[in-house]
C-alpha cells in the first residue's frame, strides 16, 4: 500500500535476481501478488477518502469512472499493457478507488501484466549480474530521479480529478 517513497516491485526483483538464490519463478508470483493485493487494497483505501474529496472532484472522477466500466474490455487492455512498463501504478490504483469501479478485474488484469514484466525483469536481471554492467547497476540503484518521478505521478492524479470528464466526453462525440 505505500504508493510513494518505496521502492517499485521491480527494483526489488531486479536486487533479489542479482544478488540471490531464490528461485525466479517464485520471486516473481510472490511479487506480482503482493503488488496486485498491495494495489487493491490501496484502491479500497482511496475509496475511504471519497468522502472528503469537493463535489466537482467526485463529479469529474465519476464520469471517468463510468467512461472505464462502458469501455471495460479496452481498459483491460490498457492495463495489461500498462502493467508491463515500469510506470508507476500505484496512482492509477488511487483513480481507481476514487472512480469506485469494480476492482476486481482491474486488479487481475494489473497482476497478469505483472507476471510477464516482472519475469522480464528478474530473466535480465540474472544475465546482468554476471556482466559488469550489474556492478554499474548495483552503485546506482537508488536514484533522486525515482523520488521525483513519485511525486510526479501524485501531481497528475491530483490533475485527473479536476477535469470535468463529461464534457470532456461530450465534445468528443
Amino acid at each position: 500500500m505505500m504508493p510513494a517513497f518505496g521502492p517499485p516491485t521491480w527494483s526489488v526483483i531486479v536486487l533479489y535476481g542479482m544478488n540471490s538464490a531464490i528461485p525466479l519463478p517464485a520471486l516473481v508470483i510472490t511479487s506480482a501478488s503482493a503488488a496486485a493485493l498491495g494495489r487493491f487494497l490501496l484502491a479500497h483505501a482511496f475509496r475511504l477518502f471519497a468522502g472528503y474529496v469537493p463535489e466537482k472532484t467526485k463529479r469529474n472522477v465519476s464520469a471517468a469512472g463510468e467512461l472505464i466500466e462502458q469501455k471495460r474490455k479496452v481498459t483491460y487492455l490498457a492495463l495489461g499493457l500498462f502493467a508491463l512498463s515500469p510506470v508507476p501504478s500505484a496512482q492509477l490504483f488511487e483513480a481507481a478507488g476514487l472512480t469506485k469501479i469494480r476492482l476486481l478485474r482491474f486488479t487481475l488484469a494489473f497482476f497478469m501484466g505483472r507476471l510477464v514484466s516482472y519475469s522480464i525483469y528478474g530473466m535480465t536481471a540474472i544475465r546482468i549480474a554476471q556482466t559488469s554492467i550489474g556492478q554499474a547497476f548495483r552503485e546506482n540503484f537508488t536514484s533522486p530521479v525515482g523520488l521525483a518521478i513519485q511525486l510526479a505521478m501524485i501531481a497528475l492524479l491530483i490533475g485527473f480529478t479536476q477535469i470535468d470528464w463529461r464534457k470532456f466526453l461530450m465534445s468528443g462525440n
